[in-house]
């Protein structure tokens, strides 16, 4: 295992003592959280934060891990990091222009997804695109960041927790073997998961959004998870997307999000609407997009739902974007700038 951080040494020793840390937070047995368990209104920092995030209006998903290669959704087990091989270096440039001519204005990034490994170079797993058996031996969260920021566009980092809905540890992972479910406590995987996203939240200062997927009150009470975030770095905005389906859309971060569903019309929640662009959200061959027609009426609706629209764009093995899927950005972009007031 790699040299681990002063920040995951005083996670684990707050663990084992018992004690906490400035991190550490406390899991939880069940979910008891209720809609009054979201921020607070009164927050004008956090208000204004939330208000400018919602200008944004439209922002670019991209799934692309080592599910990519699989040619699943959900990985299983632990897969050999040479099966990550996009053979050569990802034009994470061309994603940004795609984004750019879409008329979008931030973008979300599969920093970890459900397989547990790490687009980043992180000092606590060696289950990343470093390790020695990985051919890509590049920092892709860097490069992402550095493309998307040079071309004006706010970046923000997907992370999927462990939670216990995901049921056998032998099955679905999430963590990486340093962490491994099957042999770590709850207790450990939530420290574990705290450290990796503050190890994020420090290596990448222009993130300026945590997307955390399967993080709910199972593991966490809302109080604790905000407080978390908060400490990480001012200004930092999180959302986080329910397990439970039901429990999608209701408060517990900053942003409540909705995944493949509308918000109510009367929503005044800050929120964000996760959909796909094509019909998975990993690369399948043959996968056709949606059309610009589409793509814009459902931008419409959600926008007014007091929402953003944060559409999936699956790289393929290759890490390129589908020449279908680019026209369809290309043309939605088209339409949008033509509109009255388009940039």
């Amino acid at each position: 295992m790699k040299r681990m951080s002063l920040l995951w040494r005083r996670l684990v020793c707050g663990l084992a003592l018992g004690l906490g840390s400035g991190f550490l937070l406390v899991a939880h047995a069940g979910d008891r959280s209720t809609p009054a368990d979201g921020p607070k209104p009164a927050d004008a920092s956090l208000a204004a934060l939330q208000s400018e995030f919602l200008g944004l209006k439209f922002g670019m998903f991209i799934h692309f891990n080592m599910a990519t290669f699989q040619g699943v959704e959900w990985v299983e087990g632990y897969p050999d990091p040479a099966e990550f091989d996009p053979g050569g270096r990802v034009d994470t440039d061309a994603w940004a222009e795609a984004a750019v001519a879409a008329g979008m204005k931030y973008a979300v990034l599969t920093a970890k997804h459900v397989g547990g490994f790490c687009l980043w170079d992180s000092r606590l797993t060696t289950y990343d695109v470093m390790n020695p058996r990985c051919p890509y031996q590049r920092d892709l969260v860097d490069q992402f960041i550095r493309s998307f920021r040079k071309r004006g566009l706010k970046v923000g980092l997907y992370y999927c927790w462990r939670h216990p809905g995901f049921g056998d540890p032998a099955k679905h992972k999430v963590l990486p073997p340093e962490c491994d479910p099957a042999t770590h406590s709850v207790e450990e995987q939530i420290a574990f998961q705290q450290a990796q996203i503050a190890e994020l939240v420090e290596r990448y200062p222009d993130v300026f959004y945590i997307w955390n997927d399967a993080l709910d009150p199972t593991l966490m009470s809302a109080a604790d998870a905000r407080a978390f975030f908060r400490r990480l770095r001012p200004g930092l905005l999180a959302s986080n997307n329910w397990w439970n389906w039901a429990r999608k859309g209701t408060p517990y971060l900053d942003i409540a999000i909705k995944e493949m569903r509308h918000f109510p019309e009367d929503n005044t929640l800050p929120g964000e609407t996760c959909w796909k662009l094509e019909r998975t959200w990993f690369w399948r061959p043959g996968a056709r997009p949606q059309t610009p027609a589409q793509v814009l009426k459902l931008l419409e609706t959600v926008n007014q739902r007091h929402s953003n629209l944060l559409l999936n764009v699956a790289p393929n093995r290759h890490g390129r974007f589908e020449i279908d899927s680019v026209r369809t950005l290309v043309e939605v972009g088209r339409r949008l700038r033509a509109r009255p007031g388009g940039d």
